[in-house]
């Protein structure tokens, strides 16, 4: 048995949509179909939820609500339409849009969620209705009734853990089940939603707790490549990848998969292929528990910019009892996490993403930890990029640090930092942002 999630750019438009129900009519153990909000149809359009999120501003601030209202119901309008869908679809559609300018926006903390889970809630009763219209025996499932209940955060929503159970009653439902995909309810019934991108969540949410065989992620790319292929020309697939090292590529900038898809699956042991809706023949990347291929020691490179590196010095540093507590301290009251935090024995390096800080939260930030720890040197360094080389495979062979950074010097690139994890599955460098596109081509050559 399946789950399986079509992204975005899958259910964009009504010729895709047909490509998704081809998919699932192909495989009777394709039960369970977690979907997204309608992506982009070509370069220059509009996402359904970025025209949510305007349409949110647009009533929050009092603003022309009705040209938000009018593009959301024109957009579904057309593709039911080209569907030939009843108008009694477009119809409850319609009601759902205009339904979101009634909440309570400047009250109701849960409300900016309510209008970005209308993107795939719209949707999932668009695909199920036209699966059923089409003679494969559907139904469109709101989470509440999947039981997808979740912790009361807004915008990072966390799954509770008694709602395995609730979920594993699916699988008692006949027919093909149509789940929206990115957002849960919470114990009090309100709209909930996961990070952006959350609806590779859903999937996963679903095939753990539905006991799944496999977890199929449908996307618009033949499964993942080394490297990505706007920098590196033509790049390698990658056909197997294990659940580590796909977390240490996801969260260093490849955005095929959710990084907090891998939780579930990994934990229930269901392995997650990344397929291609437009290619849905091609066998994809398959990320499980171990890869019968350990030859290679480096499976990918992966790429992120915009980070930014709070640097100290203090002449006996080690010496000071709870210096680094400090520093976490300062971040912690400021609301800002950290990536990583590497140490010497006189010098402390804290990387943040640069998104978490404003000029004020800077400044806030800088004087707090003067105050507090007196260093002989702190300053900000702005525009870095974390690259990082991961493979399980790096522990068995000797020199792959030595590769990297030999790579790195031909090409003129100034480490900034280097760091390594103790599990030996990623060893990160830190460069200068203009650099970044050339490292990451220095490191492919040296590799693959």
């Amino acid at each position: 048995m399946k789950v399986v999630k079509f992204g975005g750019s899958s259910v964009a438009s009504a010729p895709q949509i047909d490509k998704v129900f081809n998919i699932i009519k192909s495989d009777p153990n394709r039960k369970f179909v977690v979907v997204s909000a309608p992506g982009k149809r070509f370069a220059e359009d509009t996402k359904v939820t970025d025209a949510l999120i305007a349409y949110y501003n647009a009533v929050k601030n009092k603003g022309d609500v009705e040209t938000s209202q009018n593009w959301l119901i024109d957009r579904y309008s057309e593709i039911t339409t080209d569907l030939n869908l009843s108008d009694k679809i477009i119809e409850e559609i319609k009601n759902n849009i205009l339904s979101l300018a009634e909440l309570d926006v400047d009250n109701d903390v849960f409300a900016y969620d309510s209008f970005l889970a209308a993107g795939e809630n719209n949707n999932a009763i668009l695909i199920a209705e036209y699966f059923d219209n089409q003679g494969l025996k559907a139904q469109y499932i709101n989470p509440k009734k999947a039981g997808i209940f979740v912790t009361e955060e807004p915008g990072d929503a966390r799954l509770l853990d008694e709602s395995n159970k609730k979920i594993n009653e699916l699988n008692d439902l006949d027919g093909v089940l149509v789940i929206p995909g990115f957002f849960g309810i919470t114990e009090k019934g309100k709209i909930c939603t996961f990070s952006r991108g959350g609806s590779d969540i859903t999937g996963s949410i679903i095939a753990a707790g539905t006991n799944a065989d496999i977890y199929e992620n449908f996307t618009d790319v033949d499964g993942i490549f080394v490297a990505h292929p706007g920098i590196i020309e033509n790049p390698e697939s990658i056909s197997e990848v294990t659940y580590k090292e796909m977390r240490e590529l996801s969260y260093a900038g490849f955005s095929v998969l959710h990084d907090e898809a891998l939780v579930p699956a990994r934990l229930a042991g269901v392995p997650i292929v990344i397929k291609n809706t437009n290619n849905p023949n091609h066998p994809g990347t398959k990320i499980t528990t171990e890869r019968k291929d350990n030859s290679r020691p480096v499976i990918g490179i992966a790429a992120e910019s915009n980070f930014a590196s709070i640097n100290i010095s203090k002449y006996l540093m080690n010496r000071e009892v709870g210096f680094g507590r400090k520093v976490l301290q300062s971040l912690e009251d400021n609301n800002i996490r950290f990536e990583h935090m590497p140490t010497g024995i006189d010098d402390l390096s804290v990387i943040i993403r640069s998104r978490f800080l404003t000029a004020e939260l800077e400044e806030k930030v800088l004087t707090e930890l003067q105050e507090a720890l007196n260093p002989d040197e702190l300053h900000l360094e702005k525009d870095l990029s974390v690259i990082v080389i991961v493979g399980e495979g790096m522990k068995e062979h000797i020199g792959v640090t030595s590769t990297a950074t030999r790579a790195l010097s031909d090409a003129g690139i100034n480490l900034e930092m280097l760091s390594q994890g103790s599990s030996e599955v990623s060893v990160m460098f830190v460069v200068k942002g203009d650099q970044e596109k050339e490292a990451i081509t220095a490191l492919y050559d040296a590799f693959f």
